[in-house]
């Protein structure tokens, strides 16, 4: 039976988000790091008269992405304070992850390469990767979640080309030190660099000023946090012309809907609007490491992101299981990863109802352990 597909295949597990479909309650969705808020109702109103008026469905959208290319570097070169990108250091995918396959398909397909990633991180890396028939090197992170140098250097050796660090990283939250970066500054150039500014907007932290200087660097970054289109898959990347010319060739045709290109060049033209909510957002972050960090026997950490990032003290994986359910049974959606639990910043409701929820959890557990 399946003879045909690869055997390794036959041992992964599907990736399953949103496990909260079958609640039959409201949920506060505060596991995937989305934006709790949806497009301006009058922007949808304008993106669906360009639909109903200006769009012909039966015409593919424009696979050269022109006018998408040209809106994103002038948006980069604003947000790095530099002038160096053209349309030309722009590549489009659908979603972050189409852009990870296809860096991945022009580097280490056919046991041409393995990759590097630093546990805990993003999962798609390894997932891809794997899905892909690509090795994975994992490499370790000290106590406050910085790359493990040391082990870093041994391990970034032939036959690894390609190494994936997030600035600032999921599920931990931690922007890259200036160790870390020193040594991505170091590396040689037959590795490529892709560092992951998926939460940029929430951290201003951002490495495109340096890209002339690095052309084995690759800056990957998303519409589906902080500009509200997770629902229409938009992801970019930022390298040099050389880089992004590969990444064309290997990229499906029209990979991205006219819809989606229309509503991302909207939600360029109205950033303004649409990011005037990440003040709110960073000073609830905030308000929640500090309640947060007065609940014994949690340990949370600092994040330069739109989420926050927690472990028992002492390390307790059954605990984490428990109070992901529990709070999924009244309605909180969180994130079990990595050895810890990752909660979204949504709306101060959103976050109100976790923090209260959370609080009554551990005062029943601090109960029950005293009795």
């Amino acid at each position: 039976m399946l003879d045909f597909i690869r055997s390794d295949l036959l041992q992964f597990q599907a990736y399953t988000p949103h496990p909260g479909g079958e609640l039959s309650i409201p949920v506060d969705i505060l596991d995937t790091n989305e934006s709790p808020y949806d497009l301006p109702a009058d922007l949808k109103e304008k993106l669906a008269w360009v639909y109903q008026n200006q769009m012909d469905t039966n015409r593919y959208p424009d696979g050269s992405h022109q006018e998408l290319k040209g809106a994103i570097a002038a948006y980069v070169n604003e947000s790095a304070a530099t002038d160096a990108i053209a349309p030309a250091w722009i590549s489009l995918g659908n979603g972050s992850d189409e852009l990870i396959r296809s860096l991945l398909i022009a580097t280490c397909l056919g046991g041409a390469g393995s990759i590097f990633v630093a546990d805990p991180t993003f999962s798609m890396y390894g997932i891809i990767a794997e899905t892909l028939g690509i090795e994975v090197v994992r490499g370790g992170r000290l106590a406050d979640f910085s790359l493990d140098l040391a082990a870093a250097r041994s391990l970034v050796v032939d036959p690894v080309r390609v190494v994936f660090m997030v600035h600032p990283n999921s599920p931990t939250g931690n922007a890259l030190t200036e160790a870390e970066l020193d040594w991505l500054r170091s590396l040689p150039d037959h590795v490529l660099v892709v560092i992951d500014e998926a939460y940029f907007e929430f951290s201003q932290t951002t490495l495109a000023a340096e890209l002339p200087a690095h052309p084995n660097w690759v800056i990957l970054r998303t519409f589906s946090k902080a500009f509200r289109l997770a629902a229409l898959r938009v992801g970019y990347a930022i390298a040099s012309p050389a880089v992004t010319q590969i990444l064309e060739k290997v990229r499906l045709p029209y990979n991205l809907p006219a819809f989606t290109q229309t509503a991302a060049l909207f939600a360029l033209q109205q950033r303004d609007l649409l990011l005037s909510a990440m003040p709110e957002l960073l000073r609830e972050r905030d308000r929640l490491y500090t309640a947060l960090s007065d609940l014994p026997p949690l340990t949370v950490w600092p994040s330069a992101a739109n989420f926050l990032y927690l472990r028992f003290t002492p390390d307790d994986p059954h605990a984490l299981v428990i109070l992901t359910q529990t709070l999924k049974t009244q309605g909180t959606l969180i994130r079990q990863t990595g050895g810890g639990l990752r909660i979204t910043i949504g709306s101060p409701g959103e976050n109100e109802r976790m923090l209260v929820r959370l609080q009554t959890y551990l005062a029943a557990l601090t109960s029950g352990m005293e009795s």
